[in-house]
Order: C-alpha cells, then sequence, then structure tokens
C-alpha cells in the first residue's frame, strides 16, 4: 500500500528530525542490509575452523597434547573471527551528523576528527558526569535533603 504525499512528507520531516536529534541512531538505523554475504562468509569460515580445530583437539588426545592445544586456539580464534562484526556495515558519524565510510578515501579533513579546544569529545556542553553529580549533591545540600 502506498503512502499518501502528506504521509510521505511526514515521514521525510520525522527521518530529518531523528538525523538532527542524534545521528548515531540514525547511522545505526540505516542498518547494513546488503552487507549480509560478508557476514554469511566470515560464520561459514568461522564454522569450518572451528571442526577443524575439534578434529585437531580429537587427533591430540591419541597423539600429542601440544596437537590438542593448538586445536583448541584454532577453535576459539575461528569462533571469535566468526563473532566479530564486519567493517562493511561500520560507518562514522562526522562532527557535522553526516555519515561517512571509515577509513575511506578523502572523507575526513586535516582535524576533522579533534574535538574543540577546552572541550573533550565526550564531555557535553553542561560539563562531565561527575560535575553533574557534584552540582546535585550541591544543590540537594543546600535544599536540607
Amino acid at each position: 500500500m502506498a503512502l499518501s504525499e502528506r504521509e510521505r512528507q511526514m515521514l521525510e520531516e520525522m527521518e530529518e528530525a531523528i538525523r538532527a536529534e542524534d545521528p548515531r541512531f540514525a547511522s545505526q538505523m540505516n542498518g547494513t542490509r546488503g552487507h549480509m554475504g560478508a557476514n554469511r562468509k566470515k560464520i561459514v569460515i568461522g564454522v569450518v575452523g572451528a571442526l577443524v580445530g575439534l578434529g585437531l583437539v580429537l587427533l591430540g588426545v591419541n597423539t600429542s597434547i601440544w596437537v590438542g592445544v593448538a586445536g583448541f586456539v584454532i577453535i576459539v580464534a575461528a569462533v571469535a573471527y566468526a563473532a566479530t562484526p564486519g567493517q562493511a556495515g561500520l560507518k562514522v558519524v562526522a562532527e557535522d551528523g553526516s555519515i561517512q565510510q571509515p577509513g575511506g578515501h578523502g572523507s575526513r579533513t586535516k582535524g576533522a576528527s579533534r574535538a574543540p579546544k577546552g572541550r573533550s569529545r565526550k564531555t557535553p556542553n553542561h560539563g562531565s558526569f561527575m560535575q553533574r553529580m557534584e552540582q546535585r549533591w550541591e544543590e540537594r545540600r543546600r535544599q536540607g535533603y
């Protein structure tokens, strides 16, 4: 069922408001569709590696302990490889809220990722977490709580 022109316009306005309010959330909602092939490939490689490692562990039971240890290391590495997300779907939110590919050619200008002077990236305009907690504590003390 197609959307009416009014509904489409409202939807676009809501999307713009979300992008303006929380660019990270908006970039996460863009998703990683189209990159499922890369994730499937990683999972298949991980499963095959885990099976090879399991075979080495079983072989190590009959022969040498070091073969079993090598098999266990291969299992852990294969599962870790399969469990890590691929780089294809990850994006970077720039200072202006635009979404860019990480490490893309010319996607970042010199110094674009640096925070303004006097303020760190993680610190919001109204102070750090500890400063806000201290302010709340002082307010409560003044109120007599």
